[in-house]
């Protein structure tokens, strides 16, 4: 049975989130003191700890300090009725599991609960193959064919981090929390609320129509290519990336995802990255819109651009080098769209936060 710390000082909000976590098969340890808690987990060592920010005798965020020093593998959940975007930053960098703004609901609860369990089981678990909630026909995505070891090894980020901005899409605020998996996870979106794990794998992609969305489980993640292009290039194997609906368009490009991962830095894991081989020639498109894929030593992208003015035509050539070679080339390009379009993505309720 997996064991919930629970640390309030406002006795209702502890009794409510014990019978949830009651409900659903935790066995529950309560205090509304952070020294007391910090007694509590040494003894116990719960699955997952639900931390508030203030609390009257030890600030939520020392105590969460400590916490991760007693126990780097920590899953602790902070949770605050009057934090602030700066708090939430500081909580995740310091090794927060999950942030969460009182009042929660059910699903959130439920969710970060069983998401932190996960964490701390097996690589499958974190991976989210099998969640007690999820569909029950849910099955890992197929495995693709044509795979080979490479010569480098799988990556993932030194520690966690969050990102803010608007929806391309929705124009509502969303943000992203970045945290590292072990070797062979691969790379998973948790969508939130739905406290739904979305693999990042083509059998996922449900739609590409003004941008990449990802589905799984009822749920969905939309505009995941400029954050997934970075990934790639830094060679990012192993990622969870929380989410509420939507990826934020930052300023329309990968830049800024680039910054981030520069900032926080990677970490090389132990078992060696897997490759896709394109084994043959591949077409798909008529006339001018085409797509073919070759054979190559590398990874190397030819295209043309062709639009009315004052776009017109243009060609460009890359060869993914290094880390340095795509920041400097690839991740400045932005998303752009034209006028006589804006009517049709104001109908069907996108492009909000484009503008």
């Amino acid at each position: 049975m997996p064991r919930a710390l629970l640390v309030d000082d406002e006795a209702g909000i502890l009794s409510t989130l014990a019978g949830v976590l009651t409900d659903e098969g935790f066995d529950v340890l309560q205090t509304q003191s952070g020294d007391r808690a910090i007694a509590l987990y040494r003894e116990h060592a719960p699955d997952v700890v639900f931390l508030d920010v203030w609390l009257p005798d030890r600030d939520g965020l020392e105590t969460l300090q400590i916490l991760r020093e007693i126990d780097p593998r920590a899953a602790v959940v902070m949770i605050s009725g009057h934090g602030t975007t700066s708090t939430a930053v500081r909580a995740i960098k310091m090794g927060a599991f999950e942030y969460l703004e009182k009042p929660v609901s059910y699903e959130q609860v439920v969710s970060a609960a069983n998401a932190a369990v996960a964490s701390r089981g097996s690589t499958e678990s974190v991976a989210g193959s099998a969640q007690p909630h999820s569909d029950p026909r849910r099955r890992p995505p197929p495995r693709l064919r044509h795979l080979r070891r490479a010569a480098v090894p799988q990556r993932t980020i030194r520690h966690a981090t969050v990102l803010y901005g608007l929806g391309l899409h929705s124009g509502g605020r969303t943000g992203l929390v970045l945290q590292p998996l072990p070797p062979g996870s691969g790379i998973h979106f948790h969508s939130l609320p739905a406290g739904q794990s979305i693999a990042a794998h083509v059998s996922a992609v449900g739609d590409t129509e003004y941008a990449t969305t990802l589905l799984g489980g009822g749920a969905s993640v939309k505009t995941v290519e400029h954050i997934l292009s970075a990934l790639h290039a830094a060679g990012v194997t192993n990622l969870l990336i929380k989410v509420h609906g939507e990826v934020p368009v930052l300023d329309g490009s990968s830049i800024e995802f680039c910054r981030t991962l520069e900032e926080i830095g990677l970490e090389e894991q132990a078992e060696p990255r897997l490759e896709f081989v394109v084994d043959r020639r591949y077409e798909v498109g008529t006339g001018d819109k085409r797509l073919v894929l070759e054979p190559y030593d590398g990874f190397a992208v030819s295209y043309r651009l062709r639009y009315p003015p004052p776009i017109g035509e243009q060609f460009f050539d890359f060869e993914l080098g290094d880390f340095a070679d795509y920041r400097e080339n690839i991740a400045p390009a932005r998303t752009f769209g034209f006028m006589r379009d804006l009517k049709m993505l104001n109908e069907l309720g996108l492009g909000s936060g484009g503008r």
